[in-house]
């Protein structure tokens, strides 16, 4: 029958849930082995392979994933690092607003502005990362810039972000489907906002003559 066959629905779709799994096992072995300090490497090495399989050019993933690993080690530890301290700072924040008596509103005002300019820092700068040689501090810059010039698609990202994070903690069943393909899916929808981006800036600085990226690494 076609739905069993290697054209149809049905081996279309394990093939898609395997290929979570192992993404999202890779980006878990990888940061625990650097006991959470590689975190940063290991997230910019999955978008690497989650770029590709969003392009259809994925091949073995956990080879890929392996090489794209020992390639971003130097700047991929301080960006993880930095952005766990970002997102901590914010965390710290809710908190004392939540345990401090009569806390003025500024503090969870100051917590969402914050959350909302580190992951306008971030969420692109991983992908970028992956895809594109840059010092560190314009990779963050570039990730700024995309998120402010397309916050619309950037808005609809985070919003789809939130739904994913939201059904995984919807009851016991969804946690472990969420630990077992959570950081997957997290990462390519990621990549299927970022893509076109790229593709577009790409394009428009090709036709402009302006450089704002080095070439996308092999």
């Amino acid at each position: 029958m076609k739905v069993f066959s290697i054209d149809g629905p049905l081996y279309k779709f394990a093939t898609a849930v395997t290929s979570a799994f192992l993404l999202s096992l890779c980006w878990l072995v990888g940061t625990v082995i650097g006991l959470g300090l590689t975190v940063g490497v290991s997230t910019v090495a999955c978008f690497d392979v989650g770029l590709k399989m969003v392009e259809g050019k994925e091949g073995y993933i956990v080879r890929q994933y392996i090489q794209a690993y020992k390639k971003n080690l130097r700047h991929g530890i301080p960006m993880g690092i930095i952005c766990l301290i970002s997102f901590y700072t914010v965390y710290l924040d809710f908190e004392l607003f939540r345990k401090i008596e009569n806390a003025t509103i500024f503090l969870p005002i100051w917590g969402f502005l914050s959350a909302a300019i580190f992951f306008c820092c971030f969420v692109y700068a991983f992908p970028l990362s992956a895809r594109y040689t840059n010092t560190f501090t314009n990779t963050i810059k570039n990730s700024f810039r995309i998120s402010t010039r397309y916050a619309g698609r950037t808005a609809l990202m985070a919003v789809c972000l939130i739904i994913i994070i939201l059904a995984f903690q919807w009851n016991l069943t969804t946690m472990l489907i969420g630990l077992i393909i959570g950081p997957a899916a997290i990462i390519l929808t990621v990549c299927s906002f970022a893509m076109p981006i790229f593709r577009r800036i790409q394009k428009e600085n090709t036709e402009e003559g302006i450089e704002s990226y080095d070439e996308p690494e092999d």
